[in-house]
């Protein structure tokens, strides 16, 4: 079994009304240390392993489903787990 984490995050280049949503929220509250605030989605997938390339399957995923890259871009670490 795999446990792969799935960042998705919005492009450089893309405005993120919600991330400067929160910067104002966060400055209201008086963290005037924050510059930037940048949202994202986190996903957690466990995978059973199977004779196709765990790589090329999550990939594949992120492409189809998890991630729209057209303005996101995303990235992932996979961790095989031991099921008892």
């Amino acid at each position: 079994m795999y446990k792969v984490k799935v960042y998705v995050t919005l492009r450089e280049n893309v405005l993120d009304p919600q991330g400067t949503a929160v910067k104002g929220a966060l400055h209201s509250l008086s963290y005037r240390e924050v510059q930037d605030v940048r949202i994202g989605k986190f996903m957690e997938l466990v995978i059973e392993k199977s004779e196709r390339d765990i790589e090329e399957l999550v990939r594949e995923m992120c492409e189809k489903l998890l991630a729209n890259t057209v303005i996101e871009d995303y990235r992932y670490d996979i961790e095989e787990v031991v099921v008892q």
